[in-house]
């Protein structure tokens, strides 16, 4: 690399880096005080008996309880053991990453000063919040149905012994209550899980920051990029939905990747976006401690198959003007053949 892409890979980097660190932050707060302040049973109790509005109301408990696929996990396996439906849980393990108050707030920041539209009048932002919360949440649900008449045809359980309820979670009889923490334990518990969570998000952000500056600041590849956005929409979108399980970025950082992909269509960044918080390499070995193969078989397949099925949908069907995307370049032939970001800025973007 020459003095000046060493540069320009610099400045992309920090600037991805340090716009995402703040929503990595403020998720990682609300995670840890929600890990040691949000009871087990809380959400079970306002969740409606039948199954399809559960697994409706299970899509949208991430807009109470924002949790990063990181740490839903786990509480998705708390709630198990507390006897909630497996198909709600399943719901909200898929929503509640893409669906809640942080990861839209960094989704908006990401996309803000893109510009939508012939006249470059419109914020990008308003559109792929919507289009990456209504898929995320189409996904979920959907899965989620398919997950309730799959248990209830199945001979065996399909989850692991850890996520069935034991003694212990539902309360002996006649045990004395354990005495609570302190303040000063709590808050202790609270910084530790923020820290380690923290610690584990930054490290995906950085190598998918690293990767999108090596991308931006070789030009050839760049093109390319571009080219097989214009020329290979489908072939684009499985591309970086295979990017979105490699990565393995956490849903509160990878919209500012996503955004500095200027060169890939609408589709294909949103097919980014939402399958990489329900299913990576990380999730998948997640998995197996709580999920038994088959129902994982059924996760990856619904999960892949409805994300790549909408995401081509909305492509030939609505397909929006972007500056400098290949749709722009190919509509404004008079235009600057290089792309519109070529020259770095401290946004990442």
């Amino acid at each position: 690399m020459q003095i000046d892409q060493i540069n320009d890979f610099v400045v992309l980097f920090l600037g991805v880096v340090w716009e995402a660190l703040p929503f990595i932050v403020l998720g990682a707060l609300i995670a840890g005080t929600l890990e040691e302040l949000l009871p087990q049973d809380a959400i079970a109790k306002i969740l409606p008996r039948h199954f399809l509005p559960a697994i409706l109301l299970g899509g949208l408990l991430g807009l109470v309880f924002p949790m990063c696929e990181c740490g839903i996990v786990v509480v998705m396996r708390r709630l198990l053991k507390k006897g909630l439906p497996l198909s709600c849980c399943v719901s909200y393990m898929l929503a509640g990453p893409i669906v809640n108050v942080v990861v839209i707030m960094s989704t908006w920041y990401a996309f803000e000063k893109h510009k939508v539209g012939i006249e470059q009048t419109q914020s990008l932002a308003p559109l792929m919040v919507g289009l990456r919360c209504g898929m995320g949440f189409l996904v979920a649900c959907v899965t989620g149905v398919v997950v309730h008449f799959v248990e209830k045809r199945s001979k065996t359980p399909l989850t692991t012994m850890i996520t069935r309820p034991t003694p212990v979670s539902l309360g002996l009889a006649g045990e004395a209550p354990a005495p609570g923490p302190t303040i000063m334990q709590r808050i202790n518990n609270i910084t530790s899980t923020a820290v380690h969570d923290f610690m584990d998000i930054t490290v995906f952000l950085i190598i998918g920051s690293i990767l999108a500056s090596l991308i931006k600041t070789n030009p050839v590849l760049f093109r390319s990029v571009q080219d097989l956005s214009q020329q290979q929409p489908v072939v684009a979108i499985l591309a970086m939905m295979g990017l979105a399980v490699l990565l393995c970025l956490c849903s509160e950082a990878d919209a500012f990747l996503a955004a500095s992909f200027s060169g890939m269509s609408v589709s294909a960044r949103l097919s980014f976006l939402v399958l990489g918080p329900m299913l990576d390499l990380k999730l998948l070995l997640m998995y197996t401690r709580v999920f038994r193969p088959k129902l994982i078989a059924v996760l990856v397949t619904c999960t892949v198959l409805q994300v790549a099925v909408y995401s081509i949908a909305l492509h030939y069907a609505y397909n929006p003007y972007v500056p400098g995307s290949p749709q722009a370049k190919s509509e404004t032939p008079q235009a600057n053949t290089q792309p519109s970001d070529a020259t770095p800025s401290t946004s990442g973007r």
